[in-house]
């Protein structure tokens, strides 16, 4: 699974560099993931720009992600293809994370 992680006081930013979060790389994923978000600037921002499918593993994944986050950090998603978007939104997590359209929108937002 490749992750490219940035950190722009106050955030850091996470970018997934694969085009699936699904079954095969969810383990993975989840375990990278609380590697690059364990300690930090308290918000996070997921870059899923470049991921064009995700199943229910790759979703839950980040729910795990976000779950293993103490209480006072956050994570936020941006850049969700329409494929993702779709499954955001129809598993209704898209009222559980905060969703940018795009990932300048997101560090425009949260930067303030």
């Amino acid at each position: 699974m490749e992750l490219s992680t940035k950190t722009e006081e106050p955030l850091r930013i996470v970018s997934v560099r694969e085009p699936r979060i699904d079954a095969a790389v969810a383990i993975e994923f989840k375990d990278a993931m609380r590697a690059r978000t364990e300690d930090g600037p308290n918000v996070v921002v997921l870059d899923l720009s470049q991921v064009q499918f995700i199943d229910s593993s790759g979703l839950g994944a980040i729910v795990s992600v976000m779950k293993t986050m103490s209480s006072q950090r956050q994570l936020v998603l941006a850049g969700l293809t329409p494929t993702v978007e779709k499954v955001f939104r129809l598993t209704r997590m898209d009222t559980v994370f905060r969703v940018f359209v795009t990932l300048e929108g997101a560090l425009a937002t949260l930067r303030t």
